[in-house]
């Protein structure tokens, strides 16, 4: 805990061990059924779990060598990764084992023990439409724009964004646009933030977030607070910690952060973690799961909450991380 976050009250103080505990204990839970329920999860539950650990400061708490071992042990010969050894490559767990091995400067551990850069650059590069820009998340070909910013994400970090058709995926984006400054999943689809989040990310990946209708957009997201001080995802729904990510990110992004009540959504956050046993739920009183712990984390960090490491609102990384590989 920080000097500055140990004169706050009680209600409003971060519980960083515990989190720090309870991110380390989720890999020691093999007796339940629950763990095995999520294998489908595990490399992206491993870059969640980490990049919290990284932003509450304690980047340590996970042993390195076994990390970087898991993580190559899920790759396959094209280069993709999949979500546990076993599984088949997919996009959005190949861009958690980037991520991971960003976090803790392993691309040299890729290159000696792995299929290398290259080929991971190419598995996701023959995901794309080269018709529409789009990516799919697989072989079986379900696109989405989640994973046209997965691939933004992964392949500029691994320097390697010319493999793509940056210009057809931008198109791709500005299609998806809708009236309220919003994006959907498609064109023509509803507004969600999740979905506004990897658009306007993927544009500012690409250098064009001069796409963006930012006052408009700015207004739609600011709206996403509701009573409680808590965001939604769209109209008429319910809070949710994760918002916390996907609607602040955005903002940040365009350069609205302002627009929402910041001491509100702190405190929503704070509430819907658990102090005892650590980790943060959705909704205060719910269960926690290492997912809402990181979007809660990030959260509080865009909102510059005492003792946090600065994440970066692109992708969803430690700084000190982009900095590093980005030179941002």
């Amino acid at each position: 805990m920080s000097e500055k976050s140990k004169t706050l009250p009680q209600e409003l103080r971060l519980a960083t061990s515990v989190h720090v505990k309870y991110i380390q204990s989720l890999d020691t839970r093999k007796d339940e059924y629950e763990y095995w329920l999520t294998e489908h999860l595990r490399l992206n539950g491993l870059y969640w779990g980490l990049t919290a650990l990284h932003l509450l400061g304690h980047p340590e708490a996970l042993p390195r060598a076994e990390t970087i071992d898991f993580v190559l042990s899920c790759q396959h010969e094209n280069g993709g990764f999949g979500a546990a050894p076993g599984h088949d490559a997919h996009m959005l767990s190949t861009v958690s084992a980037v991520q991971i091995l960003a976090m803790i400067d392993a691309f040299d551990d890729l290159e000696a023990r792995g299929k290398g850069k290259a080929q991971v650059g190419k598995y996701i590069a023959n995901l794309q439409n080269r018709q529409t820009g789009t990516f799919a998340g697989d072989e079986w070909g379900e696109e989405d724009t989640r994973f046209l910013y997965g691939a933004f994400n992964a392949l500029s970090l691994l320097g390697l964004l010319d493999l793509v058709n940056v210009d057809k995926a931008v198109d791709h984006v500005v299609a998806c646009a809708n009236f309220d400054g919003g994006y959907g999943v498609s064109p023509g689809a509803e507004s969600h933030a999740g979905q506004i989040f990897t658009c306007v990310a993927a544009l500012t990946i690409a250098g064009r977030k001069n796409l963006v209708d930012a006052d408009r957009l700015g207004k739609w997201l600011s709206e996403r607070q509701i009573a409680g001080g808590g965001l939604n995802g769209r109209p008429e729904k319910k809070e949710d910690v994760c918002y916390s990510w996907w609607v602040l990110s955005s903002l940040e992004m365009i350069g609205k952060t302002h627009w929402i009540d910041r001491d509100q959504l702190i405190a929503f956050i704070l509430r819907c973690q658990d102090p005892e046993n650590g980790g943060i739920s959705d909704r205060p009183g719910d269960m926690v799961d290492v997912w809402h712990t990181l979007f809660g984390l990030t959260g509080l960090s865009l909102l510059e909450y005492p003792g946090l490491e600065p994440v970066d609102e692109v992708y969803c990384l430690p700084k000190s991380t982009t900095e590093r590989i980005l030179g941002k």
